[in-house]
């Protein structure tokens, strides 16, 4: 551990105390009026405990005096002391709810600034890295908490430093030497209670993969869509053990933490016990001897209580601040975060595609420590023509999608847009060129309608155009079928405020829906440059397949498009067929010249059309 006064340490305290600013500048963006309302209640309730412990000496020494009691300021002292009761009654439900209105709106905005800085990553790169989403579950955690583990205590701070000061000055004017012997009391709670916090901010980074993977398991258990296999499996005790495991983990590692706390704290709390005791036997020894009056010790121990309390408050919250403040590092690391691919600050204008979709050379590897995906590849699509890749499992063939649509950048070499590196073009822009349906299609928890709007969100509430969409893709029937037609919620989990009380309105689509689904979504974005077709038939039975084959041939026709498919009859209508292999390409023809040719393409042509050949029997 780096020693204390170290430029270390001054380093550390710097970040510390510029994202205490930066959490209370969020607070202030979020209710300016909240915040203020806050500081001052705050100070108010570090006032009243010393004018409480100073009515009350003034009340008892008056009341114990040699000289009849003024009634008139007997009864002024404890109208005042009632006063400052009810104030120390009331002020703080007054501020519960104020920092209740406060950590909402400041929750709000926190996600704001959160949602906004995920969505400037215009890549996957960040994504698809295990430390990122650990740093951004971190992150999700500080955003939600800032008002409760920052700017609270910070306040809470503050309202403190206001207690002590009071009783210090009271505390010094009956003795100075107990006072120098509670504030030495108290260093060793300095040093151990931030030691204590940097430990514990080392901790929430540890057990960060252990939460995601225990929300990993619980989802599986769970989710609907997983419930068919984790039972025909047998895999809800397997899985169950697997999260208790990680929680039993996370558990132990907490506990350790708290008995380490549980040590130290036992062993200031004796030395501050001991101290404070030690205090009261000499002032009531004084008292006796006619040194002090009543009100001199009943303010004594107010004093010594106060003090000590609010010390061991301020180091506490600094404690707990400084490691909310470690954590909330990971936030501000997210928000403050560059975009992961650098876009021009003034890209190139993007045109409709007149000449063709270029690679050049193209190299690229997830990272440094993997083997190359794409290595050397070359390949043109041009305009209006349709280009198939084919080829194995880990032959690069989604890994070269990826790069068209610009969610990576190649290592290596170029890919051009009528000649134009996408490196200078805005992504967004780029984007707005590509329609497609993925592989992988998402099936949104939303409505029908919504399912298919979110393709081209100009068009979320045009209903004709979805519906067209949906027609086009053999779906519209079966949704104005559903129990509330587009309106209903493709979803068991979540239900519209239509269907609030009807608990089956919700519809679950089987793969092969969802997939045409997927299809009224490329068709709802139409007139774009570019078309992506990854496996769009791969969930659909053979007479589906067919007809949807055969729309597809005609919406093609004039677009530039990009096929991906493992079914090789599905692409033989394309105008050039390329064959990937190890990142390389290994052929490029159309069916006719590739099957005559009798390279990897015809041997996977005849592989897949000998299943349909009449099966030879055992015998034979």
């Amino acid at each position: 551990m780096t020693g204390s006064g170290g430029p270390a340490d001054t380093a550390k305290a710097g970040r510390l105390i510029r994202r205490a600013a930066a959490g209370c500048s969020l607070a202030r963006r979020a209710s300016p009026a909240g915040l203020a309302a806050c500081c001052v209640l705050s100070l108010v309730d570090g006032v009243w405990p010393v004018a409480m412990a100073w009515l009350t000496k003034g009340l008892l020494d008056s009341l114990t005096g040699m000289a009849q009691p003024a009634t008139a300021l007997v009864i002024g002292l404890a109208a005042a002391l009632a006063s400052v009761g009810l104030l120390a009654a009331v002020v703080p439900q007054v501020r519960h709810y104020v920092e209740g209105q406060l950590r909402r709106r400041t929750d709000l905005v926190a996600r704001d600034e959160l949602f906004a800085a995920l969505n400037r990553f215009t890549g996957l790169g960040r994504f698809e890295t295990p430390q990122f989403q650990d740093q951004l579950q971190l992150a999700q955690r500080a955003g939600q908490a800032v008002v409760s583990q920052i700017v609270s205590p910070v306040l809470g701070t503050a309202q403190s430093l206001v207690t002590v000061i009071g009783f210090l000055v009271t505390l010094s004017l009956l003795s100075p030497v107990m006072t120098g012997l509670v504030i030495l009391a108290v260093l060793p709670v300095v040093y151990a209670q931030f030691a204590l916090a940097r430990q514990r901010a080392r901790l929430a980074w540890q057990v960060s993969p252990s939460f995601r993977r225990q929300i990993f398991y619980a989802g599986l258990l769970t989710d609907a869509g997983t419930a068919k296999e984790v039972r025909l499996f047998g895999l809800g005790s397997f899985l169950r053990r697997r999260l208790i495991a990680e929680l039993r983990s996370a558990n132990e590692a907490e506990s350790a933490m708290d008995r380490r706390t549980m040590r130290v704290e036992t062993a200031l709390v004796a030395i501050g016990a001991v101290v404070a005791g030690s205090g009261l036997v000499w002032m009531v020894a004084g008292a006796g001897s006619g040194q002090f009056s009543p009100g001199d010790v009943t303010v004594f121990v107010a004093a010594v209580a106060g003090l000590q309390t609010g010390l061991g408050g301020i180091i506490g919250l600094l404690a707990g601040t400084a490691e909310s403040l470690l954590v909330f590092g990971h936030y501000l690391e997210v928000v403050r975060s560059e975009p992961d691919l650098p876009v021009p600050d003034q890209p190139t204008p993007l045109p409709a595609l007149s000449g063709a979709v270029e690679l050049r050379d193209v190299w690229f590897r997830y990272d440094d420590q993997h083997p190359w995906v794409l290595a050397g590849v070359n390949l043109v699509i041009p305009k209006g023509q349709a280009v198939a890749l084919v080829g194995l499992n880990g032959a690069g063939k989604s890994t070269l999608v990826k790069l068209l649509c610009r969610f990576y950048d190649p290592q290596r070499g170029t890919i051009r847009w009528d000649g134009v590196d996408l490196r200078d073009l805005d992504p967004a822009d780029l984007r707005n060129r590509i329609s497609g349906v993925f592989q992988d299609h998402v099936g949104y928890e939303l409505t029908a309608a919504e399912n298919i709007g979110v393709g081209e969100l100009a068009s979320l509430g045009d209903r004709g155009a979805i519906r067209e969409a949906a027609d086009r893709a053999d779906i519209d029937g079966l949704l104005s079928g559903l129990p509330s037609g587009y309106d209903t919620m493709l979803s068991r989990v979540f239900i519209n405020h239509a269907g609030a009380d009807d608990p089956g309105a919700g519809v679950i689509l089987s793969g092969g829906q969802w997939q045409r689904v997927a299809l009224a979504r490329a068709y709802l974005r139409a007139g774009r440059d570019l078309l992506i077709l990854d496996e769009p038939s791969a969930m659909l039975d053979p007479e589906a397949e067919h007809a949807l084959h055969l729309d597809l041939m005609r919406y093609r026709a004039g677009r530039s498009s990009l096929l991906i498919s493992h079914r090789l009859s599905a692409v033989r209508d394309a105008d050039t067929i390329v064959v990937l292999s190890g990142g390389r390409i290994l052929e490029t023809g159309t069916h006719d010249e590739l099957t005559a040719a009798g390279g990897e393409y015809a041997r996977l042509f005849s592989l897949q059309a000998s299943g349909y050949a009449a099966p030879v029997r055992p015998g034979q």
